[in-house]
């Protein structure tokens, strides 16, 4: 079979790509000609040029939003470029249609320099009335991210990095629901000191978790390396209170949970040594850090990012709603706040009486899940004096 097999079905469907543009007003005669471009776009054009803000009302801006790639962290095939990045981009895409009706449009950037990456978006942003930047590859996302919100007015997110910890956060919010703790009592590992990995130690932090172990290839991440980049450093002072020096299996010992985001594959004897009632959460994509078969021998709860197993923590019960609500109120921002909420809203969706050790987040396809996050995105948005149309 060749690399592009025709007789393949994935290749079947990926044929011509997996978007299109479409129309969303009649042009069959010359009335509707002259009401959809000249003369009476200009019209609309005055109106806006008067006042910007009328474009989230009369052109696509209000209900789209830029997923933009380097290509440099793509799942888990790592730096491929833009281009072998464009079929994900696409498959994002169309998530943000199917599950949020918002309107996503692939850019896919022929650069991997900081500098260009945020200056080619902020030149492209009154095209969109969002951002969402993905596999863009650690630490730089960090950067791109906190400069692209200082510059622009309209919400920026980095699902790689929020995404992934808005849902961690439900499904441990549902977990402790299981096994009656609180999240200042539990010990809690991560291992992964990436994007995703910084993202889940602060949201964590800011739900009240206060005994966060981070680990990456060296061991715990602790302030008395001398290894330390400056995120790192960051992840040193923020769990400097609990964290000790250590490999992956001292860090484990009494822990309550272990979330993985690395890759990396974590010695069976060390899951072993987990506390009683144990939560893992295993996310890499295909080969989670602990296997399900061997994490059920020790754990209680366990989830991992594969559709064929249950409790898959999938990035999509968070983008489309939080993209949603954000849009809905003009949002200047997503805050933590917001995302807090968000991972409330999903992890409510599962009743006292649905809860279970297999079933502790919504399905993807449950429609309910995108109107919650973005009522809750709304309602936060406001009441902290970030959107701009609070009605």
């Amino acid at each position: 079979m060749t690399l592009t097999d025709h007789d393949d079905p994935v290749f079947s469907l990926h044929r011509g790509g997996k978007m299109e543009v479409a129309s969303t007003v009649p042009v069959g005669d010359a009335d509707d000609l002259s009401l959809a471009y000249t003369p009476g776009v200009a019209l609309v054009c005055e109106a806006i040029a008067a006042d910007r803000e009328v474009a989230h009302d009369y052109t696509w801006v209000g209900n789209t939003v830029a997923v933009v790639t380097d290509g440099t962290a793509v799942l888990g095939l790592g730096d491929i470029g833009p281009a072998a990045a464009m079929p994900v981009m696409e498959g994002k895409a169309i998530l943000f249609k199917q599950f949020g009706g918002v309107n996503a449009i692939p850019v896919a950037l022929d650069t991997t320099d900081t500098e260009e990456i945020i200056e080619t978006i902020v030149r492209l942003a009154p095209t969109f009335g969002g951002i969402n930047l993905e596999d863009i590859s650690s630490p730089r996302c960090f950067e791109i991210e906190r400069r692209l919100i200082e510059r622009l007015d309209i919400p920026v997110f980095h699902d790689d990095q929020h995404g992934t910890a808005v849902v961690v956060l439900a499904g441990l919010y549902n977990a402790l629901r299981l096994t009656e703790r609180e999240p200042d009592e539990i010990k809690v590992v991560i291992s992964g000191a990436g994007a995703a990995g910084v993202a889940i130690m602060k949201i964590l932090r800011s739900a009240g978790v206060r005994k966060i172990s981070v680990v990456d290839r060296s061991g715990v991440i602790t302030p008395a390396r001398t290894d330390l980049n400056e995120v790192k450093r960051f992840i040193a002072e923020e769990t400097a209170d609990w964290a000790k020096p250590g490999s992956i299996g001292d860090a484990l010992e009494g822990a309550d949970v272990f979330i993985g985001v690395s890759g990396g594959q974590v010695p069976e004897e060390a899951v072993a040594a987990m506390a009683p009632d144990a939560v893992i959460f295993a996310l890499a994509n295909p080969h989670p850090e602990v296997h399900p078969d061997v994490a059920h021998r020790h754990a209680r709860i366990v989830a991992t990012g594969r559709s064929d197993f249950p409790n898959q923590l999938n990035n999509v019960l968070v983008f489309p709603g939080v993209f949603r609500g954000a849009l809905d109120v003009r949002a200047t921002e997503i805050s933590e706040s917001m995302k807090l909420a968000a991972a409330r809203a999903i992890a409510d969706l599962v009743s006292d009486e649905e809860l279970t050790e297999e079933h502790i987040v919504p399905s993807p396809f449950d429609p309910r899940v995108a109107t919650a996050v973005a009522k809750a995105v709304t309602d936060t948005a406001r009441r902290d004096g970030l959107a701009r149309r609070p009605y």
